[in-house]
């Protein structure tokens, strides 16, 4: 795809783990731009991760006047009953600190038998465009958690996370390139470079009501 074909999105995330990862997955399927300094952060108060995903998307292409494109990330541990989910990132609390939210779930799976340490990690990726469209996909990856961190690569969870689809390391064992092959995050964003690339009409449309969306 040449340069001045490839869709271009604001990235509305500043977590430069984050980018800098999203930039690894899609490669040249679409052009990412940083987010310009003077946009503040979105407060991140909706109920599921399609709507915090949403309102960094709007909010972005609202301030910059272009295609903006957002993701929100959980993890779900089947034991704490989906938790944190969409609390994910501020799961003991703020500011937010990978480590202590890693700790907090690894004390309330203390006694958990390994076969119930199942979990998921799901990404919503969301474009929103200056003419009111959007876009949304989703990347789930199934796994367990640990009963200790292992690995230095990687951020949040991927310490005490084992994918279902490796070898028995955790994400963060992994090299960049393994972890994007199962990653949530790039399983969300290679479904949403196919959605930019050739989008089906029923995907770019006005969001389902909050009741009825995933996540």
């Amino acid at each position: 795809m040449s340069a001045a074909s490839r869709p271009t999105l604001v990235m509305a995330s500043a977590n430069a783990h984050k980018v800098r990862e999203i930039a690894e997955i899609v490669g040249d399927r679409f052009t990412i731009l940083p987010r310009p300094d003077d946009v503040p952060d979105v407060v991140e108060d909706a109920p599921d991760l399609v709507g915090n995903a949403r309102l960094k998307a709007v909010a972005i292409c609202a301030a910059t006047g272009r295609a903006a494109v957002a993701d929100d990330t959980g993890l779900e541990v089947d034991a704490l009953d989906g938790a944190p989910g969409v609390h994910s990132a501020r799961f003991a609390g703020e500011p937010t600190d990978s480590a202590a939210n890693r700790r907090l779930v690894l004390e309330r799976l203390v006694g958990v038998a390994p076969v119930a340490r199942t979990a998921r990690f799901r990404t919503v990726a969301f474009v929103a465009f200056p003419d009111g469209a959007e876009l949304v996909a989703e990347g789930v990856v199934e796994g367990r958690i640990r009963e200790s961190a292992s690995g230095d690569s990687g951020f949040g969870y991927d310490p005490v996370f084992v994918p279902d689809d490796g070898d028995g390391r955790t994400l963060a064992e992994m090299t960049a390139t393994e972890k994007h092959a199962v990653s949530a995050r790039g399983r969300a964003f290679r479904r949403l470079a196919d959605l930019l690339a050739d989008p089906p009409a029923d995907s770019i449309a006005d969001p389902p009501p909050a009741a009825d969306r995933a996540g």
